[in-house]
């Protein structure tokens, strides 16, 4: 049974098409990320899992529960941390989650949830509007905690944690992940996402145009890592012609290589010790989710790979037809 099975989902409001055509599996257990800009269609397809919107066409599941017409099933197991959430300002912390926990017919130790995500006893007894956004938003997380759900959704889980409350916030994914559980993760803040997911899924103008680990993200859209070379002295070395090496430029005594194939790494390395350089220093930096990111929802075109649909963790191709030929102008 799959976490989030969504089927050629579309959703219209009048003559315009919020999202078109989705088709994604999350397996169960999984850390997914689900990223796009502004308008892409991200919260219209959490809607649709959410039971909040009915599908113009296709369909959603969420633990093997149709998002329509099983919504009470669904809200059972799922544990939701929604952007914009609000919370009532003279009802403690503890109310709160007493609430949440009754909701889900839980037996959890509010003082446990609130110590897992950083708020002590007397927090809790704290009335809300007193909280910084920061401890609503760790209180928010400890909510949707409660009942030990099967699935966590949560929509830009990390807004207004400092440094800390982020590496607790990953901390509890890995926890969840590691017990079982769902993450559907939805997130402007790349680096948070490329921390803790497994795969990630990107949308833009309402198609989900990509759907594969970063690394299979990286080898679709050609994406280049760098390799700098500090060289004693630069030897007179055609690094471009080694397979794999797209640009060598040398700013003594740095050669600095963009590189597709990882074994040009090395063979660059023995090419300059080859020719008599003392190798001082060397540095490699990998394109991050946030180049990655910029490419999949910017370029005209995004390079595709060959695959038979499906977007499972066994088939790292992941790419939907929509990927193939992109149009430009993401909101």
């Amino acid at each position: 049974m799959a976490g989030i099975e969504i089927t050629g989902l579309t959703k219209r409001y009048g003559e315009h098409t919020a999202i078109d055509s989705v088709n994604l599996v999350v397996e169960k257990g999984e850390v997914f990320g689900f990223l796009g800009p502004n308008g892409a269609g991200k919260s219209t397809t959490i809607n649709q899992l959410l039971g909040f919107a009915h599908p113009s066409e296709g369909s959603a599941s969420v633990l093997g529960h149709d998002a329509t017409e099983e919504l009470m099933a669904v809200r059972e197991q799922i544990g939701i941390l929604p952007e914009g959430y609000d919370l009532y300002p003279r009802l403690t912390g503890l109310e709160h989650l007493q609430f949440a926990i009754d909701s889900k017919d839980g037996t959890d130790d509010p003082a446990a949830l609130l110590d897992r995500v950083g708020l002590d006893y007397e927090d809790g007894q704290r009335r809300v509007g007193e909280y910084s956004k920061g401890m609503k938003q760790r209180l928010a997380l400890a909510m949707a905690l409660a009942g030990d759900p099967d699935l966590l959704l949560l929509d830009e889980p990390s807004s207004g944690l400092d440094p800390t409350g982020v590496r607790r916030l990953q901390e509890i994914v890995r926890e969840e992940q590691a017990a079982g559980t769902t993450v559907f993760f939805s997130s402007h803040v790349l680096g948070h996402v490329e921390a803790v997911c497994d795969r990630v899924g990107i949308m833009r103008d309402g198609q989900l145009v990509a759907v594969d680990t970063i690394a299979g993200l990286r080898e679709t859209a050609n994406a280049t890592d760098r390799l700098k070379l500090t060289l004693d002295p630069v030897p007179d070395v055609d690094f471009t012609s080694i397979p794999g090496v797209v640009t060598a430029e040398i700013e003594e005594p740095v050669v600095d290589i963009a590189c597709v194939a990882p074994k040009a790494k090395g063979t660059a390395v023995i090419r300059a010790a080859g020719a008599g350089s003392t190798l001082l220093d060397i540095r490699t930096e990998e394109p991050s989710l946030a180049d990655l990111f910029e490419a999949y929802t910017t370029s005209e075109t995004i390079p595709s790979s060959d695959s038979s649909g499906s977007n499972s963790p066994s088939d790292n191709s992941g790419t939907s037809p929509a990927q193939q030929t992109i149009e430009e102008g993401a909101e």
